[in-house]
């Protein structure tokens, strides 16, 4: 595609780096027509995994849910886009185990609970995560990240299959 707008990055940001898309192929081209997603998913990113106040869900915590919820789409482009090296005492909520720290059990359960059935959730299913002792500003945190990895499992699977129809 030759009218690629000014506002395409030359570089791969992570969602065309999971599908396996290079610069210059259509793909990866046609992408550039809609800009705002391209920088948008890698702010968003940012914003979710590392944001200017933590509201107590630190980097870490919130990278090993990250990794929880990508090894869920069971795409090793995606897993391997959130395999940076987790604290010991995540490892467990990281990995997909159930951890046994109350706390970090509710977060597990409610990530696996959207990363398969994002539907399912209920009114019920935010109190769990009060009663574990996180305030409601950080339940909306972890909505946020919860629903940008879901996202981007979502696009980078779509983003595969047209690729291979290539």
């Amino acid at each position: 595609m030759t009218n690629r707008p000014e506002t395409m990055p030359a570089r791969p940001d992570t969602i065309d780096r999971m599908a396996g898309l290079d610069p210059g192929t259509p793909i990866y081209d046609i992408r550039a027509f809609r800009p705002e997603f391209f920088g948008g998913a890698e702010a968003c990113r940012a914003s979710v995994l590392e944001p200017a106040d933590d509201l107590g869900l630190v980097r870490e915590l919130r990278a090993a849910v990250a990794r929880r919820v990508a090894r869920s789409s069971a795409n090793p482009a995606v897993i391997a886009g959130y395999l940076a090296p987790v604290e010991p005492s995540l490892a467990e909520l990281a990995e997909g185990e159930t951890p046994t720290d109350l706390r970090l059990g509710a977060i597990a359960a409610h990530a696996d609970m959207i990363a398969a059935d994002p539907g399912r959730s209920s009114a019920r299913d935010l109190q769990a995560l009060l009663d574990a002792g996180l305030t409601v500003p950080q339940v909306i945190a972890l909505s946020e990240l919860l629903a940008f990895v879901c996202f981007q499992i979502r696009v980078v699977h779509g983003l595969s299959l047209l690729k291979e129809a290539e």
